[in-house]
């Protein structure tokens, strides 16, 4: 079997005959809004949002049927039609035999091109997509050359259909839809405007314009037009078989109109002749617009073909900058792999989580974890915006806690839930605070947490088990105060709220409460009485670390306060017994009743150590707590119990069926220090033993616990091995690396890393394009590729733990955690990123190729000056240090001892 082969540092990467592979796509897209993705005959979608799609929506399991392929048609002299992009009948019947075409893929961030060499017809075709970055159009540049010793004349065609309108409307109403269409044609191509956007809710007129545009040589204009599917397939075609094409049907001239029918954006150029060598170009350009003046000003900017080459060397710059990341190790093709999965976030920041063919969660957009998450890689890449982001984030966040589950568009824009279907998933307090702290140390920017921000407000209540009847639509989605103003917190408010609230929403067993799922989407069917002990555990070290910073602000400023809503004294009260289950609960329904509709308005002013004594004392309540009722005691193995289900029995542990082991319940016992050393020894040993398969990734989420459970989530009436049951869920297991890396165990974390590396580029197994893919199938498929929260956290633990170079207040800090193979043959392992608005280059040097853990930082330097390693064996360089060097970029030199 082929597989791809990087050819540049960058990671573009080639692959011959890519359509003998099914189920790969590769995303194109524009930060104007534009979605696409293409598969190696040039099928899949494009769209802006879920109402908004310009080519017919795809899955997975449909990008086979060539229905939505754009395609570029030849017919030779002799009526042989062949297609340029290997979707035609004939084409398909030899695709496994040798008389298939030669094809080869060659591809960058935001570019595809796919070479084909079309024996039958003696001419080799190069198709170039992609979306230029600040438009809605994605753009397919086609050169035909003639690759024999005659003259060759050729009829060629454009061919791409056009959806325009909804994807509900797939199935639901497509006929009806496909009545409102208004089509026409014009000089250059096939307009459609649909009169309205059908929605039974509610239709609306519809501004949105569709369009496919193409022209020739020398801004040649096609001749002919089919601007309906009918009239293109004709009577008893097909799209890899159009009577059009095959039987030179006249078609019809630049001004016809057409409605009501399924609209089709394809044209015929006029006959070309080519002598030997002689090449020909042609170029489509498709998107949407809002208006035909719109549309007319677009082909301006792409109507001859040295435009669009300046455009597609633009595209290839800016992503290539954006992506400002770059290892250098002993490993060359996994060191360009890092370069896409630094690309992934910039893909999920686009596409969010539902618009590739693999991702079925619903209907566009990201949701909290997402925004939060995603953050983690940009303030490795873009620090300055992030701040911002955070700041306007932080609005999404109730005064119970919750937040906001439907993200509008941007920045900080979170709509009401108009379905009044309460969701809470009990983890999302978890991930501002460990965003916003990254943030903090990376800039050392305290003064963040004295700006201030709304609360979200919608009907939903009392963390999801009320409604507020007194509120209404028109009062607006801001928590308001008794006088009606709109209320603002300081950000430190709202990190303290969500963790307060959160710590007294336990079950039975004093644990957080499941509620709707944590992380694990897939645990949704334990409302009433499961409980997520990982995420107890997570919070634990939430609260020890916010106690960390409450320090850090006092220590800048002796006796300093924070001005709190007065409301959460309710949660401060001194002398609490956290033991007593009912009453933490009883605590948390009075502050909620205070809160189920309006504010006081007033403030408290607390002081910082007060604060950060009472978080510690809840975070060693918890951790001995943790220790004492969830442990597993396996001998010289051991884990923590991860969850509690629906009946209140725990999960985890011997069974008489077998061993039940879940990771995410390890994964957060060490990351959030509930694990004592000897236990995250114990618990490597039991993953090691139960969970790890090398040959599909690494680590399992689970063991097979061989029954639905019903009680706990729909996850257990999956496959075992596919998805959240059993698969090598990537997501997870980069956490888990993360949280060995944190507790010193470095070569630990670096094997669940590089066998997940390992793993996608083991193209024989994984079938996916270069990076990281949600998780593994059972059979090492990379499943949900692209769009995945893995990929924000294998950056950052590649950059901030192995290579160990992260901020501190502020500071940059130098805690490498190599391992001996990711040094080159010279001892040599060196990261190249951006810190204090600086460009960096920061490179350790291992003469003695010695392992983590056995060496120390020796002589370092950045630039010109010597820094002197502290007693902890860690170097702490100064911001204004940084800054000092080169704004072009500065070099940071480390040797190891």
């Amino acid at each position: 079997m082929q597989h791809p082969h990087f050819i540049d540092a960058d990671g573009s990467f080639t692959l011959d005959r890519p359509e003998e592979i099914s189920q790969l796509y590769f995303p194109l897209a524009s930060e104007a809004g534009l979605k696409s993705c293409v598969s190696p005959d040039l099928g899949g979608d494009a769209k802006l949002d879920q109402e908004t799609f310009l080519l017919e929506p795809v899955s997975v399991e449909n990008l086979h049927n060539n229905r939505s392929t754009r395609n570029f048609w030849l017919v030779g002299a002799d009526g042989t039609a062949l297609s340029l992009t290997g979707a035609s009948a004939a084409q398909q019947a030899v695709k496994f035999t040798p008389a298939q075409d030669d094809s080869r893929l060659t591809a960058g961030f935001m570019w595809h091109t796919l070479e084909r060499t079309l024996k039958a017809a003696g001419v080799r075709a190069v198709l170039t997509s992609f979306v230029p970055v600040g438009d809605n159009v994605e753009v397919l540049s086609v050169t035909v050359e003639n690759i024999t010793d005659s003259t060759l004349t050729f009829t060629s065609y454009g061919a791409v259909p056009l959806y325009g309108r909804s994807a509900d409307n797939l199935r639901d109403h497509r006929n009806v839809t496909s009545m409102l269409h208004r089509i026409r044609t014009t000089v250059h191509g096939v307009r459609v405007c649909p009169t309205m956007s059908f929605d039974e809710r509610g239709h609306r007129p519809n501004q949105k314009v569709y369009y496919l545009l193409g022209y020739g040589a020398d801004g040649q204009a096609p001749a002919a037009f089919y601007p309906t599917v009918e009239e293109f397939i004709g009577e008893g075609g097909s799209f890899t078989h159009p009577r059009a094409v095959l039987e030179n049907y006249p078609g019809v001239p630049a001004g016809a109109c057409r409605a009501g029918r399924e609209a089709m954006g394809a044209f015929r150029f006029a006959p070309l002749t080519l002598a030997p060598g002689a090449s020909a170009r042609y170029i489509l350009l498709l998107g949407v617009e809002e208006s035909d003046e719109a549309i007319d000003r677009l082909f301006v900017r792409y109507d001859t073909a040295a435009k669009v080459d300046d455009a597609l060397a633009e595209t290839r710059r800016y992503w290539k900058e954006k992506v400002n990341v770059a290892f250098a190790t002993g490993d060359a093709d996994g060191d360009r792999l890092m370069k896409w999965v630094c690309f992934q976030p910039y893909l999920r920041r686009l596409f969010g989580c539902s618009f590739l063919p693999h991702h079925d969660y619903g209907r566009g957009g990201r949701g909290w974890r997402d925004l939060w998450q995603d953050c983690l890689s940009l303030l490795l890449m873009e620090p300055g915006p992030v701040g911002r982001m955070i700041e306007a984030n932080f609005g999404g966040v109730r005064v119970d806690g919750t937040n906001a589950t439907i993200i509008g568009a941007g920045d900080g824009n979170f709509i009401a839930d108009r379905n009044g279907i309460a969701r809470v998933w009990m983890d999302h307090a978890l991930w501002p605070q460990m965003t916003t702290q990254l943030y903090l140390d990376q800039t050392g920017d305290l003064a963040l947490l004295d700006r201030k921000a709304p609360y979200f407000k919608d009907p939903q209540a009392m963390r999801g088990n009320g409604i507020d009847e007194a509120w209404a639509p028109e009062q607006g989605s801001w928590q308001r105060t008794e006088a009606g103003e709109v209320y603002r917190g300081t950000l430190l408010e709202h990190l303290l709220l969500q963790q307060l609230t959160a710590f007294y929403d336990v079950g039975e067993h004093n644990l957080y409460r499941l509620r709707g799922a944590d992380w694990n989407d897939a645990l949704d069917m334990a409302a009433d009485r499961g409980e997520s002990v990982a995420f107890t555990c997570a919070y634990a070290g939430n609260l020890r670390t916010l106690a960390a910073l409450l320090r850090q602000l006092d220590g800048r400023s002796p006796g300093g306060k924070a001005e709190l809503m007065e409301e959460l004294t309710v949660l401060l009260r001194p002398g609490q017994d956290y033991d007593d289950r009912a009453g933490k609960r009883a605590l948390l329904g009075q502050y909620l009743e205070r809160c189920r509709h309006t504010l006081s308005g007033r403030t408290v002013r607390v002081p910082l150590t007060d604060l950060a004594d009472d978080l510690e004392k809840r975070a060693d309540w918890l951790t001995g707590h943790l220790r004492r009722q969830e442990w597993i005691d396996g001998g010289e193995e051991g884990w923590f119990n991860s969850y509690y289900d629906n009946d209140g029995q725990p999960v985890e542990g011997f069974f008489p069926a077998g061993v039940r082991m879940m990771l995410t319940g390890q994964v957060f016992a060490v990351m959030g220090g509930v694990a004592d050393e000897e236990q995250v020894r114990r618990i490597v040993r039991s993953a090691d033993h139960y969970l790890y398969r090398p040959e599909i990734g690494g680590y399992r989420l689970n063991t097979d616990f061989g029954e639905l459970k019903f009680n706990l989530g729909r996850m257990f009436g999956f496959a075992y091995g596919e998805k959240e049951n059993g698969a090598v869920f990537s997501h997870m297991t980069v956490m888990y690396a993360n949280a060995l890396y944190r507790r010193g165990f470095a070569r630990e974390g670096w094997k669940a890393l590089k066998t997940l590396a390992d793993a996608a580029l083991h193209f024989e197994t994984s079938r996916i394009y270069p990076g990281i893919p949600e998780y593994f199938s059972t059979d090492g498929r990379g499943v949900y590729h692209y769009l995945t929260g893995a990929a924000s956290w294998f950056m950052l633990t590649m950059i901030t733990q192995a290579f160990g170079v992260r901020g501190e207040a502020g500071d940059l800090l130098l805690a490498p955690q190599l391992t001996a193979e990711q040094f080159d043959e010279t001892g040599t392992a060196e990261l190249r990123l951006t810190f204090a608005g600086r460009p960096l280059t920061v490179r350790y040097h291992n003469a003695a190729r010695k392992e983590a853990g056995s060496y120390r930082l020796g002589e370092v330097r950045c630039g010109d000056t010597a820094v002197t390693p502290g007693a902890d064996g860690t170097v702490k360089l100064p911001r204004a240090l940084v800054e000092q060097l080169p704004a072009e970029g500065g070099l940071i030199t480390a040797e190891l001892v």
